[in-house]
């Protein structure tokens, strides 16, 4: 269980700790270049799933809030579980508390974020909220995501002929990788390939 608890911890711990960072010190829509143009935090945050999709308005983040919430107790029992028994491949302790602790850091958000900051904008940084100011209630904050990997952005002038219009965006151009993730949702995709590639066979408890 200890190799368990260090995992999440060290994952909750940078998860959160560059959420809080990106909170306190750029406005929304703010990048920073990390590796020329091909890695920049672009701060953003977005009320729904993994890698900015959305999930039906304020009922459908408060019924993905409450499914994440029973996903990481039911995540938490297996894991407790597998912990206990002796011949439990470590590959299978590590993804599956990589899962865990990336979900737990996207709920924190979603918990706590509307209570304990204020709103952040595309012309001001949050602040710790005082009682009852903050920007959303319980269970309805927004995820925060900064990691922004456009490693190919091309106008659609730039592109073939025969390239295909539907994977140009609404501005024009194609990005890969256009989605905007955070540290949380990469533990939990790395965990998971981890399993599918490596630990399909140590599932069963």
């Amino acid at each position: 269980m200890k190799k368990a608890l260090l995992v999440i911890f060290l994952v909750l711990f940078f998860d959160q700790a560059l959420k809080i960072y990106i909170k306190f010190t750029m406005t929304l829509g703010e990048d920073i270049p990390m590796i020329g143009d091909w890695f920049k935090l672009y701060f953003t945050e977005n009320y729904g799933m993994a890698f900015g999709m959305q999930f039906g308005g304020e009922w459908g983040k408060l019924s993905l809030s409450i499914f994440r919430i029973l996903a990481i107790i039911a995540i938490g029992i297996y894991l407790y579980l597998i912990t206990r028994k002796k011949n439990t491949s470590t590959g299978l302790i590590v993804s599956i508390s990589m899962i865990m602790a990336g979900a737990m850091g996207n709920i924190i958000d979603s918990a706590f974020y509307g209570l304990i900051f204020t709103q952040s904008s595309y012309h001001t940084v949050a602040e710790f909220a005082s009682t009852g100011q903050g920007y959303a209630g319980f269970l309805h904050g927004r995820v925060v995501d900064m990691l922004y990997f456009p490693i190919i952005n091309l106008q659609q002038s730039e592109l073939p002929a025969w390239f295909p219009d539907f994977l140009v965006g609404y501005d024009g151009r194609f990005v890969f990788f256009r989605p905007i993730f955070n540290l949380a949702d990469s533990s939990i995709t790395i965990g998971v390939f981890w399993l599918i590639l490596f630990e399909r066979k140590h599932l069963a408890l």
